[in-house]
């Protein structure tokens, strides 16, 4: 591990290899798993802001989902997450015309109907942000639905860094990626 400014950041973003592989997972990230998406304090007061501008980009089910539970919710363990369809998928997901998952907030930002892209969380994605007092971690998440993509990134020899460029500049700025640059280039050869 090593720090940049107020993060810690894992070894394994820069050693773990990582691309997306829609074709093969079919975007199991929005569909799989006991938990909405993450999302944080800030986000919960935009999602509220562009539902009725992002809801016809959403399926009926998640609009209902949405409509009885909120744009985000507290979870059990009081973490702030996406509501879910029936305990499943993201109400926020949708599909493309082959069966991949997407995401209706994303949809309505690339037909530049709002200019929120996705929880900052989904865009991190196999990147992981804990919260401390003093710092924050920012760590490599494992999960077996994505082992195509990290196979697909040591065929491409794309490091999970490079992979997350947009999103982790999006999440600490330009120069904190530059930083993190510096410290592959130096100290991971």
């Amino acid at each position: 591990m090593f720090q940049i400014g107020k993060t810690i950041v894992s070894d394994e973003l820069i050693e773990k290899d990582f691309v997306c592989n829609l074709s093969a997972c079919k975007g199991a990230c929005c569909i799989d798993g006991d938990a909405g998406a993450p999302v944080e304090e800030d986000e919960v007061q935009i999602l509220e802001d562009i539902y009725e501008k992002v809801k016809p980009f959403l399926r009926p089910e998640g609009i209902a989902a949405i409509e009885e539970q909120g744009t985000s919710i507290v979870s059990d363990w009081g973490e702030l997450e996406t509501p879910l369809i029936n305990g499943g998928a993201c109400a926020y997901v949708t599909f493309t015309e082959s069966g991949v998952a997407s995401c209706g907030i994303e949809d309505a930002y690339n037909a530049g109907v709002v200019d929120f892209k996705k929880p900052i969380s989904c865009h991190l994605y196999p990147a992981r942000i804990k919260k401390y007092s003093s710092f924050s971690a920012v760590n490599y998440h494992r999960w077996d639905i994505c082992d195509a993509a990290c196979t697909l990134g040591a065929e491409l020899q794309v490091p999970v860094y490079k992979f997350l460029k947009d999103a982790l500049t999006r999440k600490f700025g330009e120069e904190w990626y530059t930083e993190l640059e510096k410290v592959a280039e130096e100290n991971f050869k």
